[in-house]
């Protein structure tokens, strides 16, 4: 499965940018996406998941009413709205698909597939 994010761009404090993750084909588990980010010097951490068949939709402290993400089953493609963007939020963005179901839903370890990146720069 190959992942392809994009979206990604350089935006003031408060505006707004939509990432999308295009996977090239559902896998026989396909159970959800994912996306985590990762700042400079920083490791990389949860962002938010949802789940392929019902939406179940999870979300890191930090992203948590701004950020939203959905998924368009027909395209195999998932979102990430991001509103009111903050300098905290500058990071380069992955998305990640998991097969199975796994409770540590925002560890790296429980996806198996994993995009490019695709920068994301806020500047206050």
């Amino acid at each position: 499965v190959q992942l392809q994010a994009s979206g990604g761009g350089s935006v003031q404090a408060g505006d707004s940018l939509r990432l999308s993750c295009a996977a090239s084909r559902r896998t026989s588990g396909s159970y959800s996406m994912g996306w985590f980010r990762q700042a400079p010097g920083k490791e990389r951490e949860f962002v938010a998941r949802i789940t392929w068949n019902l939406g179940n939709e999870k979300y890191s402290d930090s992203v948590k009413g701004r950020f939203t993400i959905s998924r368009d089953i027909a395209k195999i493609t998932v979102y990430l709205q991001m509103n009111d963007l903050r300098a905290e939020d500058t990071a380069v963005y992955y998305c990640a698909a998991a097969n199975y179901f796994d409770p540590d839903y925002d560890a790296e370890k429980s996806y198996d597939y994993w995009g490019q990146g695709t920068q994301v720069t806020v500047s206050s």
